[in-house]
């Protein structure tokens, strides 16, 4: 699967927008902490699903992937998929300015389904990243609030159970990784900040977030490499280690199981926009 990242997303509020060029095959969407929207932005693509239902997807048809959600699915043909990553956090704010409880309402999945208002977001956003953010942050910020909000209003759904960490524990744990992705981080000392057992902070974690501590901490410092790649103000191999991985291969690896994409392709797609 080839990607090719439009530009790094804002730092601040983590939302992200992608072209993705896929090839025939298989093609998996892996758990993530955060939601995910994709806008099909080709010609008609043939789909086969994992329960046996075939399926066209056509330009302007989107998927909705909730946070902790994985889906499979085969392409008879090749794709032009342009993808939007929502914060959980972001999502549970615009809930919070809805007057919803966030631990009770969440997004529903969706599969090959119209919605004009998140065609026209998305395209905004990428028109906006595409331009080298003209409009600057605040606006980056207005489009993905308008998008969390018209999720929670239109596609809505009982959010599972949590009786995971606490959100002041669970915002302990995050931040000490985010601020650590260089290092060795110890799950004993994520067990002390958020002050349970080694065991049950695994658990915790995993129904809080959807996915594994450790694969959680993997898929930040995969965005962490793909952003120092993009600015490219460091060689691959530097990258490698300011990210917290082992070596270069190892960050090939992962990037290339988590993005669809290679570091190599990041510096192709970040000459391409500097040319």
């Amino acid at each position: 699967m080839e990607s090719v990242t439009l530009q790094p997303r804002s730092a601040r509020i983590g939302l992200g927008i992608e072209l993705r060029k896929t090839g025939i095959g298989k093609h998996r969407h892996a758990p993530s902490a955060d939601h995910y929207v994709s806008l099909h932005a080709g010609p008609p693509v043939r789909i086969a699903c994992t329960n046996g239902i075939r399926d066209v997807r056509s330009r302007g048809q989107i998927n909705v992937f909730p946070a902790g959600t994985a889906e499979e699915w085969f392409e008879d043909d090749a794709s032009d998929m342009l993808h939007v990553r929502l914060p959980a956090s972001l999502a549970r704010l615009a809930a919070q300015e809805m007057g919803l409880d966030a631990d009770r309402v969440g997004i529903a999945s969706r599969c090959h389904v119209r919605d004009v208002q998140i065609e026209h977001i998305a395209w905004a956003l990428a028109a906006e990243q595409r331009a080298d953010s003209p409009s600057g942050l605040i606006y980056r910020e207005s489009l993905g609030m308008a998008l969390a909000v018209h999720l929670l209003a239109h596609h809505s759904a009982p959010a599972a159970p949590r009786t995971g960490l606490s959100q002041g524990q669970l915002a302990r744990v995050t931040e000490y990784i985010e601020a650590h992705l260089g290092e060795d981080v110890s799950l004993l000392r994520l067990a002390r900040i958020s002050g349970v057992s080694a065991s049950h902070l695994r658990a915790l974690f995993k129904r809080s977030m959807g996915i594994p501590v450790h694969e959680y901490i993997i898929q930040r410092r995969v965005e962490r490499a793909r952003a120092l790649l993009s600015h490219g103000e460091l060689p691959a191999s530097q990258v490698a280690l300011e990210a917290g991985f082992s070596h270069q291969s190892h960050m090939a690896r992962c990037m290339r199981r988590i993005l669809g994409v290679t570091p190599a392709s990041i510096a192709r797609a970040r000459n391409h926009r500097q040319t």
